[in-house]
């Protein structure tokens, strides 16, 4: 049984993955390496795990605006989040992508979510997102 729901978009694209379920907030900014996707922060949660080509859900992000830097490199090297859902805002993490999709043709669709859905949303193995204009599905 396929369920949609309604979010919306921050950064456009589509993107259909694996989840990667953050239980933290994450800074890419000295958190994330990307060269390989993975989270290099020794005191969070997922330490270890690796975001490649997975839907990255995360509450919202740990700030340092040099993070977007970070992720906009690894979405160049093919190394960073298939997509991003936030519950929260996250300028950083959102410049991020839009850089990646300008400067690289890379595109990470972000997506905000709504704190109804989220339970649902972070239970899932996987996920499709459909982001365009301001609306945006999730699918799961």
């Amino acid at each position: 049984m396929t369920v949609k729901f309604q979010a919306m978009t921050l950064v456009a694209g589509s993107a259909e993955a694996e989840t990667l379920v953050l239980t933290e907030p994450l800074s890419f900014w000295g958190g994330l390496d990307s060269a390989t996707g993975r989270i290099i922060d020794q005191w969070h949660p997922e330490k270890n795990e690796v975001m490649s080509g997975r839907i990255l859900v995360m509450r919202a992000g740990r700030g340092s605006s040099s993070g977007s830097s970070v992720l906009a490199e690894a979405l160049r090297r093919g190394t960073g989040p298939a997509g991003i859902v936030l519950l929260a805002r996250d300028a950083i993490v959102t410049v991020g992508a839009m850089v990646a999709a300008e400067l690289y043709g890379r595109a990470c669709p972000v997506v905000l979510a709504s704190e109804a859905d989220w339970t649902t949303i972070t239970g899932a193995g996987s996920l499709a997102i459909d982001a365009r204009n301001e609306a945006a599905t999730i699918e799961i």
